[in-house]
């Protein structure tokens, strides 16, 4: 009933969901306690093993999918084919966030749950420039596959059949409950 819903919109009255719904994505955190700095929120994207990104189809409709992400300052980047369902609603859609849980631990006596977790929102771009395609897998293979540096400069060829994608972060949250 809903997608019906999304489905019947025009792309400017989408547009102008997205927008309301990005609003009230910045509104401040409730538990207020469990609320922590921008930097602490990095540091939990750092640990966690993989992001899951959302965007938007072109019909209106959430798209996720789980990702390995690196950082290099207020940016991730990541790698993918050079088409499919995610290279075409980031095209059509720029925006973005990425969700990054670092650790999640049920506390039974306590009925709680220890975890620490991390919100980056921001706008998606094609990474078109050669050395910046090569850092950025420069990077992912650090981050992910340290020991395998060495293969690398060997896998540079693929360069022009590779995909990589730049989020350029404007907010991150974060929340913890250690």
């Amino acid at each position: 009933q809903r997608e019906a819903a999304i489905k019947k919109l025009s792309r400017a009255e989408k547009l102008l969901l997205i927008q309301r719904k990005e609003r009230e994505a910045m509104r401040e955190m409730r538990r207020k306690e469990r609320q922590v700095t921008a930097q602490e929120a990095w540091q939990i994207v750092e640990r966690s093993p993989y992001g899951v990104l959302t965007m938007l189809t072109q019909d209106g409709m959430p798209y996720r999918v789980p990702l390995h992400m690196v950082r290099s300052g207020d940016a991730l980047y990541f790698h993918c084919a050079m088409e499919g369902k995610k290279v075409d609603a980031l095209r059509e859609n720029p925006k973005v966030s990425a969700v990054f849980v670092d650790s999640s631990e049920i506390d039974g006596p306590k009925l709680t749950t220890r975890y620490g977790s991390a919100m980056v929102f921001g706008e998606a771009e094609e990474v078109l420039d050669a050395e910046e395609k090569k850092e950025a897998l420069r990077l992912l293979c650090l981050r992910f596959a340290p020991e395998h540096m060495d293969e690398l400069d060997r896998s540079l060829g693929s360069i022009p059949r590779t995909s990589i994608w730049k989020i350029t972060a404007k907010h991150i949250t974060g929340k913890a409950n250690r």
